[in-house]
């Protein structure tokens, strides 16, 4: 049998690494394209493995989309998950293998929506989250005690920037593809209304809520293996506080995906956990 099928598929997942990691550099405005943007969205690999250049909004799904065969999805996946669990902090790498594994979560989650009054006006509308589409100076603005000041803190305080989330590349249906950009872009939504830290600890809290909320593997990858680069100290805390209270949020709160998270900036934070059946945090000692 030929190895040139093979071949052509570990090209093309190198090719694709490649992108994703320059793409990883590189802020990006969702909302408008001038004509220089995703120009690196030119590129694709046809089926005989050559690099070939294509225009967009003309053969392909949407700006930005790389056609890929099963075969394909399956060594992204593999490759991605590798490096996510070496290196957590490669956001390119955990964002290949959100999009390479979750098909079926996506298209849960959007039934999910549609089921929902609220998340239909999201799927109808599907507003963005960048800095063109919310005023951090006007989050910054607010009273504390509300959601939107607790969204600017958790920017301010680590140096995030709504704008750093990446396009979407592999999903291959323009609806599942707004729905994981959606869940990309208030993941870190989640973090402040959950009051966790992105250190690794808040990092694998979120993950389990996200987990159960959405059933994406790359959130069941993170809850299950994360834990395992906590010290001893983190790992006793996660056992016996963080993981059960994880559980209860996940299991209990309201669909998360279903809010419309940018209508309830000047809530006040303690009365929209009460309205979502959100347990307040566990007390944190280190910085949220």
């Amino acid at each position: 049998m030929s190895r040139n099928p093979m071949r052509k598929c570990l090209t093309f997942a190198k090719y694709c690494f490649l992108r994703q990691n320059r793409a990883s550099q590189i802020t990006r405005t969702l909302t408008t394209f001038s004509p220089n943007d995703g120009e690196d969205d030119r590129m694709y690999v046809d089926g005989n493995g050559q690099l070939r250049e294509r225009k967009l909004g003309y053969d392909e799904l949407y700006p930005g989309h790389i056609p890929t065969s099963t075969l394909q999805k399956v060594l992204l996946s593999i490759g991605s998950a590798g490096m996510s669990l070496l290196d957590p902090s490669r956001d390119d790498m955990i964002a290949t293998l959100g999009e390479t594994t979750g098909t079926w979560a996506l298209r849960s989650i959007k039934e999910k929506m549609e089921a929902d009054p609220t998340g239909q006006r999201i799927l109808t509308a599907q507003p963005v989250i960048n800095t063109n589409t919310v005023s951090i100076d006007y989050l910054g603005s607010l009273p504390e005690g509300t959601f939107g000041k607790k969204y600017w803190h958790f920017l301010s305080k680590n140096g995030f920037s709504p704008d750093a989330r990446l396009p979407i590349h592999f999903v291959d249906d323009p609806e599942l593809k707004y729905v994981m950009l959606r869940y990309r872009q208030v993941h870190d939504l989640f973090h402040s209304v959950l009051g966790m830290p992105p250190h690794m600890l808040g990092e694998v809290a979120v993950k389990w809520v996200e987990a159960l909320q959405t059933g994406l593997p790359m959130c069941a990858l993170g809850a299950l293996f994360g834990p395992l680069r906590l010290g001893p100290k983190h790992t006793k805390k996660y056992i016996e506080t963080y993981l059960p209270w994880a559980i209860r949020n996940g299991q209990n709160a309201k669909f998360l995906m279903a809010v419309y998270w940018e209508e309830h900036w000047e809530d006040d934070l303690e009365t929209l956990r009460q309205e979502l059946n959100i347990e307040p945090p566990p007390i944190i000692a280190s910085k949220s």
